[in-house]
């Protein structure tokens, strides 16, 4: 297909819901609580919603470039691009300004959670915190996942410029970069006393992965494979993550150690990446793109969610920390007061999502009048 034929394509329902889910996944993870993070695929392997929201984030993002790329020239598509970065990071320093206030009132009105571990630096020396967190080195609780998608997202434009030029050969990139990462041990400097929660030298290879399969979906290229034998390893490796994972809670035996070092999440280890690649992999090939079931009332609340994932994320972590706060000041009452407030944070999520959206559509009514 020629590049001035290219079309935006019709929207991926599974894609939508999907996000949502991850949103509410990820909601549930940082709270910390014990009763619904059972619901959640952290539980039963090696990967967990992080994996998956870069992945994704990379395949819209290489479709978005691509096509602007196709109709208004490199230029174009790289001045927006950069405006999506600029964005993204403004949003990081909000969030990241919010956040401390929030931890710092907490601390002068209750005993301080063991998650509110690397705020400390912020209080003792600010200065110097205020310049770590611009260049995205100091990153305390909950403050590590933005500073990633920033760090994904300079690299986006050079990757698709290989491909375009060298074809799948550019892959060779990050594979060659995440393999080097892993050998040599390739990392940022934490500063503040905090370590980088997602190395970008590992975890790049995600978001470009995703980024080439958006590229290729969007010029037409052929779906991914479908046999037998690939179906065979990608459950395989699910299967081998949810031995290391139930051999985390005592239930079967525990796995090798060498498995429990390829699982490392900072570094994103090759079994991680496996697995996260092996369900994305089942996923895409196993549920068809616009099913009935995701017509219904719940699947289109997530699609709802999944369509303001950034705005919705930015809030799941101050509704998570705040869960978390609750849990770990009244441990007697953690349950209950899991089983009330999960569900309320996770209404909240959705509330959100709704507002954000008919603010949208408003926006779109105006444009057209």
């Amino acid at each position: 297909m020629a590049p001035a034929a290219l079309k935006r394509p019709p929207r991926d329902v599974r894609l939508d819901v999907l996000r949502g889910w991850l949103q509410v996944s990820i909601f549930i993870a940082h709270a910390y609580g014990a009763i619904y993070f059972w619901g959640i695929h952290a539980s039963w392997g090696v990967s967990d919603s992080s994996e998956q929201f870069v992945l994704l984030s990379g395949l819209a993002l290489g479709s978005v470039f691509t096509l602007k790329r196709a109709r208004d020239g490199f230029g174009a598509a790289l001045r927006d691009l950069g405006g999506r970065i600029r964005k993204l990071y403004l949003t990081h320093l909000l969030v990241f300004a919010l956040f401390a206030a929030m931890v710092f009132w907490m601390r002068m009105t209750a005993p301080v959670p063991p998650e509110a571990a690397g705020w400390g630096w912020l209080a003792e020396d600010p200065l110097r915190a205020i310049g770590g967190t611009l260049v995205l080195l100091y990153q305390p609780a909950f403050m590590d996942i933005l500073p990633l998608f920033v760090f994904c997202m300079l690299l986006l434009a050079p990757f698709l410029w290989l491909q375009e030029r060298l074809g799948d050969w550019a892959l060779l990139f990050p594979l060659g970069l995440y393999a080097t990462t892993q050998i040599l041990g390739l990392t940022l400097p934490g500063l503040g006393g905090t370590e980088i929660g997602f190395n970008p030298f590992a975890w790049q290879v995600l978001f470009l992965l995703g980024a080439w399969c958006g590229r290729r979906a969007l010029l037409g290229a052929a779906p991914l494979p479908r046999h037998p034998v690939l179906l065979a390893l990608a459950a395989s490796v699910v299967v081998m993550g949810l031995w290391v994972k139930l051999g985390h809670y005592g239930w079967t035996i525990p796995a090798p150690e060498l498995l429990e070092g390829a699982a490392e999440k900072p570094i994103l280890g090759p079994l991680r990446l496996a697995h996260a690649l092996a369900l994305a992999w089942l996923v895409a090939v196993l549920v068809p793109r616009d099913a009935p079931w995701m017509h219904g009332a719940v699947p289109q609340v997530l699609a709802l969610i999944g369509q303001h994932s950034l705005h919705v994320f930015c809030l799941g972590l101050f509704l998570s920390w705040g869960v978390a706060t609750a849990l770990a000041l009244h441990p007697a009452g953690a349950w209950w007061l899991e089983l009330a407030l999960m569900p309320a944070g996770a209404a909240a999520l959705a509330g959100f999502a709704a507002v954000l959206d008919r603010r949208r559509l408003a926006g779109r009514r105006v444009v057209r009048a």
